[in-house]
């Protein structure tokens, strides 16, 4: 496998079936032909085991059960594309700031969970493998800074962070053993946060894996040259391959309420707020976001050891249509957060509210750093 230029389109059933149409150079085309036009060679698919409340009404955010999994699976397959898998053991979104436990596992002890994980993951990849849709990297765990299914899972307890993560990282090998399996956390612009984490893991019998994946979002994580400092060091210091496994930037300021037609009580707003867009020192333009994925790719490509395998960027799809936003209430009830919904990423997208691809879509396809 050479460098990876990867998306993560988990939203595209959902955009699609709200009205979602995407163009490359004035021509309407499929969004996994277009991004396979455009050098894409790796699709990044979450999964959630149930992410419907008691009626069965789904929490949005894409509605990644296994069945859209496999559907949205056949479709990267089908246009030429691997898959990246990217287990979330939480039935809606799981990342630092909340690794809820599945509605069906509420109740179960350290170790009831850990076969539970096992259960879980071993029933996906024997399913994908029977159809054909086997990924080629398998994510165990989304983002596990502060670890997973909490409050057991919660940093500083690596003894349950371990025992969960084994019996993940054993699954995938019973199950599909040529499946190269990633740890992924965010904030990669923090070596401490990386070091102290990878290092309690290894301490404490975390078993062996092949990629260390890292979340890179430049108004949150840190300067770039935090993040080569950050994977030089983990190139040198753990020796494991390493993929960018979240990365966007925004190619406009401009508002899209418009186009969510959205009371303003029910819009979550754009992440990327002018103030946070202020410490960036690209400009949120097409121009500032087609350079800032030249600069990204530079980097990981120098990593040393020949460390830094590619990128996936994150939801460059996810436009504004009406009935796509990230959560609706009965998602909160279960996190536990607060709203609104709405949709807070379109403005990082790599097309534009209009769905017509963005320079960094051709960007991204020049990049001549295919290597070994």
């Amino acid at each position: 496998m050479g460098f990876v230029k990867g998306m993560d389109v988990s939203m595209a059933k959902a955009l699609e079936a709200h009205g979602a149409s995407y163009y490359l150079d004035g021509k309407q085309d499929d969004l996994f032909r277009i991004l396979k036009k455009c050098g894409t060679d790796m699709i990044r698919l979450r999964l959630w085991p149930d992410p419907y409340d008691a009626s069965g009404a789904p929490y949005g955010g894409g509605n990644n059960d296994l069945q859209t999994t496999v559907e949205l699976a056949q479709r990267a397959k089908s246009s030429g594309m691997e898959v990246l898998l990217d287990f979330q053991y939480s039935d809606f979104w799981a990342d630092p700031g909340k690794q809820t436990i599945p509605k069906s596992w509420r109740g179960m002890e350290p170790k009831a969970l850990a076969g539970a994980v096992y259960d879980f993951t071993f029933s996906v990849m024997t399913t994908l493998a029977s159809s054909g849709l086997l990924p080629t990297i398998t994510a165990v765990g989304n983002e596990l800074s502060n670890g997973l299914l909490w409050p057991y899972g919660r940093t500083p307890n690596f003894e349950n962070i371990v025992l969960f993560l084994n019996a993940g990282i054993q699954a995938v090998r019973d199950a599909a053993p040529g499946v190269k399996i990633m740890l992924h956390l965010d904030n990669g612009g923090s070596n401490m946060l990386y070091r102290t984490w990878f290092d309690s893991y290894f301490a404490r019998g975390g078993k062996d894996f092949d990629y260390i994946g890292l979340s890179y979002y430049p108004f949150w994580h840190g300067t770039m040259d935090d993040l080569k400092n950050n994977m030089q060091d983990l190139a040198l210091r753990y020796h494991k391959d390493m993929i960018v496994a979240e990365v966007s930037t925004g190619f406009t300021l401009e508002d899209y309420a418009s186009y969510e037609k959205l009371a303003s009580e029910e819009r979550k707003g754009m992440a990327t707020k002018r103030e946070l867009a202020e410490k960036v020192p690209y400009p949120m333009t097409p121009e500032g976001q087609s350079a800032f994925m030249r600069d990204i790719m530079t980097l990981i490509r120098d990593i040393p050891e020949n460390r830094g395998k590619g990128f996936v960027y994150w939801e460059p799809a996810w436009l504004p249509v009406p009935g796509c936003g990230w959560a609706n209430e009965a998602a909160l009830a279960y996190t536990g957060e607060q709203g609104p919904g709405g949709n807070e990423w379109a403005n990082q997208a790599l097309f534009d509210y209009d769905g017509n691809a963005l320079p960094a879509l051709k960007t991204i396809r020049d990049f001549g750093c295919d290597f070994d």
